[in-house]
C-alpha cells in the first residue's frame, strides 16, 4: 500500500499539471476599427487572458505596445519576439509565457520565404513579410523540454500557393529538430482546417488538437470580425507532435455586450506531456 502511494505521488510530480496553451490573433491597433479600436478593448483583452489562465500564448498581429501592455497588466508573464520587419516596428508573432511555470532555454525566428534567415524577407508574391517565432522551453515542474513555434500565414485569397510554401518552410524546420523533444505549433493560418494547407502542415506527423481532444468546446469558426459570428471556418489552430495527450480544446467566445477582445476568437488547449 505504501509503495502504491509512493508511485502515485512520484508519477504526479513527474508529469505535473496539464500545460494550457493559447493561440490568439489579437488584432493590431488599427485606428480604423472605430468602436473596436485597441484602446477601447484592451481591458477586455486582458480579462480574456486572465479568465483562461494560460501557461503559454502564441500571438499574431501583435504590436510591441500591445505586448508591453499585456505584461504590465499581467506581470506573471514575460514575452519575446521580433516584428516581421526584423525590428520592433510592425506586427510581431509575440510569445508569452508564465515565468513561474516555464523557463525559456533558447529562442529565435525565421521568415516564411525563400531566404528564411533573412529578416523581413518575403517571396511568392506575398503582400507582406510573414514569419515564425519559436522557443525551446523547460517546464519548471517536470524538467520536460519542448519546442514551441508560433506563426501567421499570408491572408489574401490569391496567397494559397504562398501558404502552401510557408507550410513547407515550417515543416522543413520541424524536421531539423531533435525528434526526442516534443513540439507545439500555434498560428493563424488563414486557411480552413481540412484544406490543402492544413494537410500540408500535418504531413510531418503533427496533429490538430481539436481533432484529437478528449473534449471540445466553443464555436467551430475562429474569425468573426468583431461581430461574434464566426461560422464554421476554423483558421486558428494548435498543432502538436505525436505523443501529447490533448485533454481539451476550446474556442473561447468571451465578450461583454457587443464588445469582443479581438476580431478572432482565441483557441486554447490543455495538454499532457508525452510519456
Amino acid at each position: 500500500m505504501i509503495r502504491l502511494l509512493f508511485l502515485l505521488l512520484t508519477t504526479a510530480v513527474a508529469w505535473g499539471d496539464p500545460l494550457r496553451v493559447m493561440s490568439y490573433n489579437v488584432r493590431f491597433p488599427s485606428q480604423g476599427d472605430g468602436p473596436d479600436v485597441w484602446e477601447q478593448r484592451r481591458g477586455l483583452f486582458i480579462e480574456s487572458i486572465r479568465r483562461v489562465k494560460p501557461d503559454l500564448i502564441g500571438t499574431q498581429e501583435l504590436f510591441k505596445m500591445q505586448g508591453d501592455y499585456l505584461v504590465q497588466s499581467l506581470p506573471e508573464f514575460a514575452w519575446f519576439g521580433r516584428s516581421r520587419r526584423g525590428n520592433e516596428q510592425d506586427e510581431h508573432m509575440g510569445v508569452f509565457y508564465r515565468k513561474d511555470r516555464l523557463q525559456l532555454v533558447e529562442q529565435g525566428d525565421f521568415w516564411l520565404s525563400e531566404t528564411p534567415d533573412t529578416p523581413g524577407s518575403q517571396s511568392w508574391n506575398m503582400s507582406l513579410p510573414r514569419m515564425a517565432t519559436w522557443g525551446l522551453f523547460e517546464d519548471r515542474q517536470t524538467k520536460q523540454r519542448f519546442y514551441f513555434l508560433n506563426t501567421h500565414f499570408a491572408h489574401r485569397g490569391e496567397d494559397e500557393e504562398a501558404r502552401l510554401k510557408s507550410a513547407a518552410v515550417i515543416t522543413a524546420r520541424i524536421k531539423q529538430l531533435k525528434p526526442s523533444i516534443p513540439v507545439i505549433v500555434t498560428g493563424d493560418f488563414n486557411a480552413p482546417a481540412g484544406g490543402p494547407v492544413y494537410k500540408a502542415m500535418l504531413e510531418t506527423g503533427l496533429q490538430d488538437t481539436r481533432s484529437i481532444a478528449a473534449k471540445t468546446e466553443g464555436p467551430e469558426g475562429t474569425f468573426h470580425g468583431f461581430k461574434g459570428n464566426a461560422g464554421t471556418r476554423r483558421i486558428d489552430w494548435i498543432l502538436v507532435s505525436p505523443g501529447w495527450k490533448v485533454l481539451s480544446n476550446v474556442t473561447d467566445d468571451f465578450h461583454q455586450g457587443e464588445r469582443y477582445p479581438s476580431d478572432h476568437f482565441p483557441v486554447f488547449a490543455d495538454l499532457e506531456y508525452p510519456r
